[in-house]
C-alpha cells in the first residue's frame, strides 16, 4: 500500500520501514476479517471443519501482533519519531491489539460452533439474528480497515456510527432469547450459545470502533476516546488540528 501521508523523509528507508508496517497490519486485518467471517460460517451452518481451521489459525494472528509489535519497538529505538510518525506507530500499537482481541472473539465463535454441532441444534430461524448483526459487524471491521488504510479520519467517523446498529441488534438478540428461554426451559443451553455469540459480535464492533478512535488520533492529533459521536465529528470536521 502507498500512502501520500507516509513520506518525504531523508531516508528513504524510513518510508519504507513505516509503509511495511502500515502494510502488515492490513494483512492482520485481513486475517481476521477472514476468521471473524469463517467462525460466523461454521456458527451459522454447524460446520465443525472451518470451526477447527478457525481455532488453528488463531496462532497466525498472535504471531502477526508479536512480530508487528517487534518491529514498532524497534522504530522506535532507532528512529525516535516524531508528530505524525509517532502517531502513527502509537496507533498501529493499539490497532494490533483491538485486531488479535477480534481474532480471539473469532476463536470463541468457533469454538461455540464446535460445541453447538455436537449436540442438537436450535432452528435454522433463530440464527437470522445473528446471521444479521455478524454480516454488519464484518462489514464494520472492513470499514474501519479501509479508514486506516486510507487514514481518513471523516471515514473513520462514518464507521463509529455503525456501532450504534450493532448495540441495537445484540440487545433485540438478548430480548428474543430470554423470551425463548422463558417459553421452554429444554432452550436454555442452545439460546445462551446464541447469546454468547451475540455479545462476542458485539465485543467486535466495539474493538472496530477502538481502531477508528486510533486513526482519528492519527490524522488529527487528538484523542478522541470516551467522547460522544457529536464531539468527535466536531473534531474531524473543525479546521483545527495537529496534522503535522
Amino acid at each position: 500500500m502507498e500512502n501520500k501521508r507516509i513520506g518525504g523523509h531523508y531516508s528513504h528507508r524510513y518510508d519504507s520501514e513505516l509503509e511495511e508496517v502500515v502494510n502488515r497490519v492490513l494483512a492482520m486485518g485481513g486475517l481476521v476479517e477472514t476468521q471473524l467471517t469463517n467462525a460466523l460460517q461454521a456458527f451459522m451452518e454447524g460446520d465443525t471443519q472451518v470451526a477447527q481451521e478457525v481455532s488453528e489459525n488463531d496462532a497466525r494472528v498472535n504471531s502477526f501482533e508479536v512480530s508487528i509489535d517487534e518491529r514498532c519497538v524497534e522504530i522506535l529505538a532507532r528512529r525516535q519519531p516524531a508528530a505524525m510518525d509517532l502517531r502513527l506507530i502509537v496507533a498501529v500499537i493499539k490497532t494490533i491489539t483491538d485486531l488479535e482481541r477480534i481474532g480471539d472473539l473469532a476463536d470463541a465463535i468457533a469454538r461455540m460452533a464446535i460445541r453447538q454441532a455436537e449436540g442438537d441444534r436450535p432452528r435454522k430461524q433463530l440464527f437470522r439474528d445473528i446471521e444479521t448483526m455478524g454480516n454488519r459487524v464484518i462489514t464494520m471491521l472492513r470499514d474501519a480497515l479501509d479508514a486506516f488504510a486510507r487514514m481518513d479520519a471523516a471515514a473513520a467517523v462514518r464507521v463509529v456510527r455503525q456501532d450504534f446498529a450493532i448495540d441495537s441488534d445484540h440487545e433485540a438478540i438478548l430480548r428474543q432469547n430470554v423470551t425463548f428461554m422463558m417459553e421452554d426451559s429444554r432452550n436454555i443451553g442452545r439460546m445462551l450459545d446464541i447469546t454468547y455469540a451475540a455479545r462476542a459480535l458485539e465485543r467486535v464492533g466495539d474493538h472496530a470502533r477502538n481502531m477508528c478512535e486510533y486513526t482519528i488520533y492519527l490524522v488529527k492529533g487528538r484523542d478522541v476516546r470516551h467522547i460522544d459521536l457529536k464531539e468527535m465529528e466536531a473534531i474531524v470536521e473543525g479546521s483545527t488540528s495537529e496534522e503535522k
